[in-house]
């Protein structure tokens, strides 16, 4: 996997990615740790695989700290902090990345628990380790930030409209965030080729990352979206507080 963020330049600085076990969160994770920062590993429920990464992280000459937490679970959210705490004394980067919603034995409000409830928890938790000049990532989709105007596969809106609703409760955080000095973005990509979500869609819908690909030219892969995630806690704050990664062809823009 190729480096992207200069070597050294996240030294000393202390990286939270949630579902940071696999996938996107696994290569975002790996970016940072790559330039230099201590990289808090967060799983749910794959402890040997979020080990072997942060044994990984460690060989690279970076401390490595892996907690499984319950992140619908608001006690479970502070122990990991405390953790964090103890271990590390603080924050600068939480990448909030972990959602989920179209698993079918975790209830009918799994995806909203998840997608808003959990990710305004994490947030709160976190900032009592964050200080200014940290900054906080958002991770979601076209299909979630542009619910609201362009509609999306029917097996996927309850968790398109459960992560619109993360993103938008996140972003009513965004006057405080500033008034501490932490910056906050959205990242938002069209369908990445490797991830489980698009893996289950088009399952659901055969034929759906395909049609995707020709309209949109191509997709992003894992490892290139993650450095897109990656870039977004470093690079200045887009004014509007969101980094569009991908083709946006069909989807339509609010307002």
């Amino acid at each position: 996997m190729t480096q992207i963020l200069e070597p050294g330049s996240l030294a000393g600085r202390r990286a939270l990615v949630t579902g940071s076990s696999r996938g996107v969160g696994a290569d975002t994770a790996r970016y940072f740790a790559q330039a230099g920062a201590d990289v808090v590993v967060n799983f749910r429920n794959k402890a040997p695989r979020a080990e072997k990464l942060a044994a990984e992280f460690r060989d690279l000459g970076v401390r490595a700290l892996v907690q499984g937490a319950d992140l619908t679970d608001p006690e479970s959210v502070q122990r990991m902090m405390d953790s964090v705490r103890e271990e590390f004394g603080g924050l600068d980067i939480l990448v909030l990345n972990a959602s989920g919603g179209m698993e079918s034995d975790m209830g009918e409000d799994y995806a909203l628990r998840l997608n808003r409830d959990a990710q305004l928890s994490v947030l709160q938790a976190a900032l009592p380790l964050m200080g200014e000049g940290s900054r906080v990532v958002f991770v979601t989709s076209h299909q979630a930030h542009f619910i609201r105007t362009t509609p999306t596969m029917p097996e996927y809106v309850p968790v398109a409209q459960s992560k619109r609703a993360g993103e938008d409760a996140l972003r009513e955080l965004v006057p405080d965030l500033e008034a501490r000095g932490i910056g906050f973005t959205v990242v938002s990509g069209d369908m990445i080729e490797g991830t489980v979500t698009a893996t289950l869609l088009n399952r659901l819908n055969p034929g759906a990352i395909e049609a995707r690909r020709e309209e949109a030219g191509r997709l992003y892969n894992v490892a290139e979206f993650a450095a897109e995630v990656a870039r977004a806690a470093v690079d200045p704050v887009p004014e509007d507080h969101t980094r569009l990664v991908g083709d946006t062809s069909g989807f339509a823009p609010e307002g």
